[in-house]
């Protein structure tokens, strides 16, 4: 059993290797007692709930004068009865206060784990014995009741948490505030690590120490963001990779999100994560109820990369789409970066036909291939074939692509208008706008309303004939702009504040419409790259275009970043040509692929204008990863030497299939020193009693050799121009041998 209820008002949740305790106190509110590494059920935990009486500091009534809020570790919050720190939830109550008390009702525990309607979320549908608490609390004088619901992934070490408002009073309510989870730490000797950037730039971790007062990241763009990202980790100080504690929590939601820690005046820590409480607002007719985006919480005493390998093992059970959860991931090109809007029908015949020579498997044809787009500035919504580009249509370049046995996809921007299009001038409405203001443009477009049922049902309708008709095997689905002037047209004065969460909500039912309907097309989210690389989004499509940024020595530090809280087959990482088109970077082409070998393996370059050696080089490259696909894709991901510490100019990389019978390390160094000392890689997650050779070798070395001695590397050394030594990656695959 995960769940156990102990003088029915103890609850102690149990995973393989973790404990979370809280209780029911007398006055009625919940406290949280612990989360750490496991702990013995014997115990009687009296101790962790002891209080003392403070003076200045106000009581819950006369009756109870050492049940002080501002003192207790609380399970969830509100405000106003004591509690000064930022509270989990706020509630307007009709007679215009915002003051709600909370009380234990009762528990429940049922096996398993139900999906969300409407959002995305977790489940358990494999057996993998997953529980779930729920928690009914009430404030009495409302009659709103709050669930609270814990459902405790034992294997992978994960709790997911999320609330759900019902309002059974007589009349409507409105809701400022309702995050997704609260865990209050009893100290804040914890580094606080996130991961921010902009376009371009992505998920570069940030790490600093906790101090009194709030700190924490957020997006207010409609979107998790390029700029911020809702996953983050509180580590002890001397947690690294290797050792030490480290909680990771993350949101399954693609919205505005806010991640706070509020460090008080005691010392200790509160975490919330959730809905950001800014432009958030929802009116809660009586007899409705408003459920949380799921949280992901997961500890371990480890270290950091333990921490991921447990959240990626999840995700991959109990999140992403099960058709494609342990499917091999194709190899694609893209046409983008050969010839933006520039096409016909023989030049994308031509690239997909020399793609198919070096041996990629699927050909997607990028923006411009529909309504009368030349550039940027018209036809979003328009999805129907360009006869200029295209006079025969879609069908002949696809059936060529599927007659040379590769498969075939399509860029799709489905959220966005641009007034140069027949959608603008049909429904000039459907664009979000305020009335009687101007409304401002990104990227000379502007955003559809998806509050709309009307504007899902004509994406839909549209979509899905295109999906038909030409047998599509992979959308790739754009979000080019961030969401400015919010307000909906079908919306009440009361349910403007609604806006920003109805807009995620409708991108949600419009992926679950598509997908549902077309369970074997793969989707590839993407938002100016990176801008929605969140769990929300993964729920849909399993994978994810990483950043626009296709630069080696870019991508190194924003997929070492990403990969702290995803798994490396969610990452879209391709080989594109150079000059880098946003860094104006020279990299061999040995090197960009061997960054892009971590993750969903591709290629953006003009393939029909490339040298033979590139060629040559190209197909060995995609033979290489065809052959260590499954470990590139599934195996268990370890970062060797952070890029974000030391002088930045380092990185390393490892990935080991299930039986530890085959690993393969990457390390990358991206300026050369002159006169440098011998230099040792040390792997990781190895048998230590297997011996393995390393590049196919005839000397033969134990795994606890590889990991606690290393591996000599080379000096690197210029081999001519093509090969300079700056911007340098080596690869070592170590297998096990009799």
């Amino acid at each position: 059993m995960s769940i156990t209820i102990k003088d029915h008002n103890v609850f102690h949740l149990q995973t393989d290797h973790c404990s979370y305790l809280f209780t029911a106190l007398p006055t009625g509110q919940l406290a949280q007692l612990y989360y750490g590494a496991k702990v013995n059920q014997n115990n009687t935990f009296q101790n962790l709930a002891t209080r003392e009486w403070h003076d200045s500091t106000t009581s819950v009534d006369f009756d109870h004068p050492d049940y002080q809020k501002e003192l207790i570790k609380a399970e969830y919050s509100d405000f106003g009865t004591g509690d000064f720190r930022e509270p989990a939830f706020q509630i307007t109550n009709p007679d215009g206060s915002r003051i709600t008390n909370l009380n234990f009702v009762n528990a429940k525990v049922v096996d398993g784990k139900s999906r969300l309607a409407h959002l995305p979320s977790t489940f358990d549908e494999n057996a993998d014995d997953a529980q779930t608490l729920s928690i009914t609390m009430e404030d009495k004088p409302t009659s709103l009741k709050v669930e609270l619901f814990y459902t405790i992934f034992p294997h992978q070490d994960v709790i997911v948490r999320s609330a759900r408002f019902t309002n059974n009073g007589d009349d409507a309510i409105d809701i400022n505030r309702a995050l997704s989870a609260q865990i209050d730490l009893p100290d804040h000797d914890y580094d606080l690590i996130t991961f921010a950037g902009s376009w371009a730039r992505e998920r570069h971790l940030v790490r600093r120490h906790l101090f009194p007062g709030l700190q924490g990241v957020e997006s207010l763009r409609t979107a998790s963001s390029h700029q911020e990202n809702p996953f983050f980790m509180l580590a002890r100080p001397h947690t690294d990779n290797d050792q030490g504690a480290v909680y990771g929590f993350n949101l399954v939601y693609s919205g505005n999100f806010s991640d706070i820690v509020d460090v008080d005046q005691f010392g200790t820590a509160r975490v919330l994560t959730g809905i950001n409480p800014q432009e958030f607002g929802w009116h809660l007719k009586t007899g409705s109820s408003f459920q949380t985006p799921e949280a992901i919480m997961s500890f371990t005493t480890n270290g950091m990369n333990q921490l991921s390998q447990q959240m990626s093992a999840f995700y991959q059970q109990h999140l992403v789409n099960q058709r494609f959860s342990r499917e091999l991931r194709p190899i694609l090109i893209n046409n983008w970066e050969a010839t933006y809007f520039d096409f016909d029908q023989e030049k994308l015949m031509k690239i997909a036909h020399n793609a198919h020579e070096v041996g990629i498997e699927m050909f997607v044809l990028d923006d411009g291939w529909f309504g009368h787009r030349d550039d940027d500035t018209s036809s979003l919504g328009d999805w129907f074939v360009n006869e200029k580009k295209l006079p025969n249509g879609l069908q002949p370049v696809v059936d060529h692509v599927h007659g040379l046995k590769m498969k075939f996809g399509l860029w799709f921007e489905p959220e966005m208008i641009n007034k140069d299009s027949q959608l603008y001038q049909d429904h000039p409405e459907w664009m979000i706008h305020v009335p009687g203001r101007p409304a401002t443009p990104g990227r000379n477009q502007y955003v559809l309303d998806m509050t709309d049922p009307d504007v899902r049902d004509y994406l839909f309708t549209k979509i899905n004939q295109i999906i038909k008709e030409t047998g599509l095997d992979y959308i790739k689905w754009d979000m080019n702009r961030n969401i400015t002037e919010m307000y909906g047209a079908q919306l009440t004065k009361q349910q403007q504040l609604e806006f920003s969460h109805r807009y995620i909500l409708g991108v949600y039912d419009l992926y679950d419409r598509l997908t549902t309907a077309n369970p074997h097309v793969l989707f590839e989210s993407c938002a100016s790259g990176g801008g929605r690389f969140d769990l929300g989004m993964m729920y849909y499509a399993p994978q994810a275009w990483t950043s626009d940024d296709t630069d080696a020595v870019e991508r190194i530090f924003i997929q070492d970043g990403t990969s702290y809280g995803y798994s490396p087959n969610m990452m879209g990482a391709h080989v594109s040509a150079v000059p880098n088109g946003q860094v104006g970077r020279l990299t061999s082409i040995d090197t960009r692929a061997k960054v892009a070998f971590f993750g969903d393996f591709g290629y953006e370059l003009d393939i029909t204008k490339l040298p033979a050696d590139e060629l040559a080089a190209m197909k060995k490259q995609i033979a290489f990863y065809k052959k260590y696909r499954p470990v590139f894709q599934q195996g268990k991901f370890y970062r060797l030497v952070d890029p974000f510490s030391g002088d930045h100019n380092v990185a390393a990389w490892e990935v080991v299939n299930n039986d530890q019978s085959l690993a393969i390390a990457s390390r990358y160094q991206i300026l050369n020193h002159p006169n440098p000392s011998y230099l040792r890689l040390y792997f990781r997650g190895l048998d230590p009693k297997k011996a393995y050779t390393v590049n196919g070798g005839s000397e033969r070395f134990s795994g606890d050799l590889l990991m606690n001695a290393g591996y000599f590397v080379p000096r690197i050394l210029p081999a001519g121009k093509e090969a300079p030594a700056d911007f340098h990656a080596d690869l070592f695959v170590a297998k096990a041998v009799k």
